[in-house]
């Protein structure tokens, strides 16, 4: 439910949570005061300040798009599929389990060889890349690897990402992915967001904040940001399908014979998309949150040692039709590893066969808003289909 109105802005906030840091609600109010939000924008449960933009945040401008609150991991989301296994079905310990997939799986900065490049998927998408890489070829001028983004199909990254063997309120086994658009959606972000600043810099609007420069519908710039923002989305996706037949492939070796037994659901939480909202056509920027129009099938991860939820969207017009993507994050990582030791993770991720080392400390639930917490915040926005409990978590 809302529990906060913020009117510092030119436009109205609406927040779902009364848990804000003052950095994101000075953020937010920036946000606020740019002359093309549409109404108001929408604050989720799960809301902390982030780059360019407030995390969990909704924003809906007209005829224009600010690269910067879409962010650099253009597309990342979740994907989330049943399988028809259960708990007693699984060993006693997931060790095997877990090495294989990160076997199977380069996490982190790693990659595919070429031996392994997951070729079929590299050549559907690579015509629009190629597209977009004539006109702009600045986006990957300071790339290492020119074939980097064909290397990272089906790879992990680093970060909040992760691959997860979770059980249901029955016992039911599930896999869950969380991943993006890697090298080549950071280089597309990056590339924009500069060619926006430039644009607003040589103009005479006057931002409060130089990450919120924005792009305008009509001009070329615009065309090729939503031409390069819709292909980085499509990248994003494939790269979790396709992560998701390696993760079923590694499964297959290591547990009883198996199948799916409904299709996966998919959705995404660092985009844009055109809407209607009220009758009008917007461009809806969904900032750490995802789509919860009604009757839609979401996924809300909680941290690596609590519990995950299958959603259902109720269609919440106040929310432009949204929720938040996860617990979020109530302290920064730099703050998380001076805060919390190894034993501190070890306890806080009892139960979960993880990594356990200080490499992923900032990652430790103890970092995170408490995920429940969330899900009560935002009871007006989706109903809770499954909750799902991590026995199995592979992070970068």
């Amino acid at each position: 439910m809302i529990k906060m109105k913020m009117t510092k802005g030119k436009s109205p906030v609406l927040v779902w949570t009364d848990d804000v840091e003052s950095s994101a609600h000075d953020q937010l109010s920036r946000m606020a005061d740019l002359p093309i939000v549409h109404s108001h924008i929408a604050v989720m449960p799960d809301v902390h300040m982030g780059k360019g933009a407030t995390v969990g945040s909704v924003i809906p401008t007209r005829e224009a798009i600010v690269p910067a609150a879409v962010g650099v991991d253009i597309g990342c989301g979740m994907c989330a599929v049943r399988t028809s296994l259960n708990a007693s079905q699984l060993p006693e310990s997931l060790r095997g389990v877990r090495n294989q997939i990160e076997r199977d799986v380069p996490v982190g900065f790693d990659m595919h060889s070429n031996r392994r490049v997951r070729a079929a998927a590299a050549a559907k998408v690579e015509p629009g890349l190629r597209e977009i890489l004539d006109r702009h070829p600045g986006i990957t001028s300071k790339s290492p690897r020119k074939d980097s983004w064909a290397r990272q199909i089906g790879t992990l990254g680093g970060g909040n990402h992760f691959i997860e063997l979770c059980l249901d309120e029955e016992d039911r086994v599930w896999v869950m992915l969380h991943f993006g658009s890697r090298g080549i959606g950071n280089n597309i972000g990056q590339y924009f967001i500069s060619k926006a600043r430039e644009v607003i810099e040589k103009s005479d609007i006057h931002l409060p904040d130089r990450d919120l420069a924005y792009l305008t519908e009509g001009t070329g710039l615009f065309d090729d940001y939503w031409h390069a923002l819709t292909w980085a989305q499509e990248y994003a996706a494939r790269n979790r399908q396709e992560m998701l037949d390696i993760v079923l492939d590694a499964l297959a070796r290591k547990l009883p014979p198996f199948k799916l037994e409904e299709a996966a659901i998919n959705c995404r939480h660092n985009y844009a998309a055109r809407e209607v909202h009220d009758g009008t056509e917007i461009y809806v920027t969904r900032k750490g949150a995802i789509r919860a129009g009604a009757g839609e099938l979401g996924i809300i991860p909680g941290s690596m040692g609590a519990r995950s939820y299958i959603v259902r969207g109720k269609g919440n017009e106040k929310s432009f039709c949204s929720c938040a993507h996860g617990a979020g994050r109530r302290m920064s990582r730099s703050a998380a590893r001076k805060q919390f030791t190894r034993d501190d993770l070890l306890s806080q991720t009892e139960g979960v066969e993880c990594r356990k080392d200080k490499g992923v400390i900032d990652e430790i639930p103890g970092a995170y808003k408490d995920i429940d917490q969330v899900m009560e915040n935002q009871i007006d926005l989706v109903e809770t289909v499954h909750t799902l409990k991590q026995v199995l978590c592979v992070k970068g």
